[in-house]
């Protein structure tokens, strides 16, 4: 299995922008859907998180401002960025929790992608 993010970039206060992350491989079940990001020196940190079901959480930060989504057909999950602020700069990585063909459940992340925001 395979996590591939996209649609990080460079940004000014104030703007948007709108990951995505794709896996691909030898999938039968995704649970969980998740975003986290991390800065030099620091631990990587919970952005949000969507259930199979649809239920959502966030971080206190990002809260009114992130919206996670998530497209089945695609095992694809969705990060919307509005409002942009300097201190969301980061690098952001996915995660899925993915159950494979052989059954095994594992949890699995992207490489991550840089989101920078200038004030």
């Amino acid at each position: 299995v395979q996590l591939q993010a996209s649609g990080g970039g460079s940004v000014e206060t104030g703007g948007s922008l709108r990951l995505s992350c794709a896996a691909s491989g030898s999938i039968r079940i995704v649970n969980d859907m998740g975003w986290y990001r991390q800065t030099p020196g620091k631990q990587r940190e919970f952005v949000a998180r969507i259930s199979s079901g649809g239920w959502t959480r966030y971080a206190d930060a990002v809260k009114g401002r992130f919206s996670i989504s998530r497209d089945d057909a695609k095992n694809t999950v969705h990060l919307q960025m509005n409002s942009l602020k300097p201190e969301d700069s980061a690098v952001y990585y996915c995660s899925q929790n993915i159950r494979v063909i052989d059954g095994a459940w594992g949890n699995y992340w992207g490489k991550g992608t840089q989101v920078t925001v200038s004030s």
